[in-house]
């Protein structure tokens, strides 16, 4: 029987991206997963970078394409991938980050409280895992780490999968920022098994250097890039206003989606109850909020007024980055500053700045390793196998922190 959905898609990073079969192909129709077309994956780094503009759709596919490229590999070198568990992580890593809110991690920290995005991917798998009678079951399996052959879930969540491979390469690719190009082509090329633990062979061990330094960089460079922590923290501020304004019963204009979020309190407890709540996240996107932030500029909130004019026309917060925490006799003559400027309380004072502590390490032996395996049969993590000194500075934890506030 002819497969009418197999389809070709033209990826400006990789080329030609091949979905392989109908089954794939209707994931990838799901409106679950057509919602990540309307959220930028680098979330408010155009601010930064005018060029980052692509999508979680887009890194998905690319997730999917080095997902297949690793099978093909790994069966190479003899190891055996049946059909369905080759289907099933390319599921996986299709909708590994398909619980992602607008503009990234915001919506976690405001609207929704203690509810990651990784929870409500699973959440979400589920439901469409019940619509396709159990078909995401072995894919659901690697993606909670319960599927009997370990390094599958490597492939979908560690620190060398193809999640990474594809973000580093694609971010790097649509900011411009050529520190961030990594060989993931060759890396994938070095990729075996042992012991059920994904490998690198020895021969690769420069690709692994590379791609560690330039996940340093990216992370520095455009992650949490000055600007884009401003963005960020600026955009929370408006959301927790909004959210606060909500509470008291005042009336905001919104999507029926972003205003189930911010007249209800949604938080770990209630949110996988209730299928009310997963049916309005499904709904918000990165337009719900940018459409309502246009709108809340001409509120009679002076607070909420004057954020999100601010944010709309990029008057974004300046920002200070320093090694310890900001005094706070200079946070408090700030404060003081706004209370005589816009007449308001010392609270609401509070929403014109913010703060944040970034701790990031580019390589955690701990969490997950990376393993060099040697013709002799041996295994040493990356860490102990470089000769490159700087791969033990980037286990090193590194915070800093991130003074934001408005200029008057």
């Amino acid at each position: 029987m002819k497969n009418n959905k197999r389809k070709i898609i033209n990826d400006p990073v990789f080329g030609f991206i091949n979905i392989p079969n109908d089954f794939l192909y209707d994931i990838i129709q799901h409106p679950y997963f057509q919602r990540l077309n309307r959220i930028k994956q680098l979330g408010l780094s155009s601010f930064v970078y005018p060029g980052a503009q692509h999508t979680r759709l887009q890194h998905s596919l690319g997730a999917m394409h080095l997902m297949g490229e690793a099978i093909a590999q790994l069966r190479d070198a003899g190891h055996e991938i049946t059909s369905a568990e080759a289907e099933a992580v390319r599921a996986c890593i299709l909708l590994h980050d398909i619980g992602h809110g607008p503009f990234s991690h915001t919506l976690e920290h405001s609207l929704v409280s203690g509810v990651s995005h990784e929870e409500i991917s699973l959440l979400m798998m589920q439901q469409i895992n019940q619509e396709l009678n159990g078909k995401l079951e072995m894919a659901l399996d690697i993606f909670t780490n319960h599927y009997p052959k370990k390094f599958l879930h490597q492939l979908v969540a560690s620190q060398l999968d193809m999640d990474r491979l594809d973000y580093l390469s694609r971010d790097s690719f649509y900011s411009g920022v050529s520190e961030g190009i990594i060989g993931a082509a060759r890396i994938i090329k070095m990729l075996n098994i042992y012991n059920d633990q994904l490998v690198v062979e020895a021969k690769g061990i420069y690709s692994i250097e590379k791609f560690l330094v330039a996940r340093r960089l990216m992370y520095w460079q455009v992650y949490l890039h000055k600007t884009s922590v401003a963005a960020e923290k600026m955009l929370m501020n408006i959301l927790k206003r909004a959210k606060e304004l909500a509470s008291r019963g005042i009336e905001l204009f919104g999507t029926p989606a972003l205003r189930y979020f911010l007249y209800n309190e949604i938080n770990d407890t209630n949110f996988g109850k209730s299928d009310e709540a997963l049916l309005n996240f499904a709904l918000l996107d990165d337009s719900d909020i940018v459409s309502s932030i246009k709108v809340w500029s001409s509120h009679s909130d002076i607070v909420l007024s004057t954020l999100s004019k601010a944010f709309t026309n990029r008057r974004l917060f300046k920002v200070q980055v320093s090694s310890q925490a900001i005094d706070k006799s200079l946070k408090e003559s700030q404060l003081k500053q706004y209370v005589a400027h816009f007449g308001v309380d010392f609270a609401e004072a509070s929403y014109f700045m913010g703060e944040e502590i970034v701790t990031t390490d580019t390589y955690s032996p701990e969490d997950d390793s990376i393993n060099i395996l040697y013709k002799d049969g041996t295994v040493k993590d990356i860490a102990d196998a470089s000769d490159m000194l700087n791969i033990n500075v980037l286990t090193k934890k590194v915070e800093k922190y991130y003074y934001c506030y408005l200029r008057l």
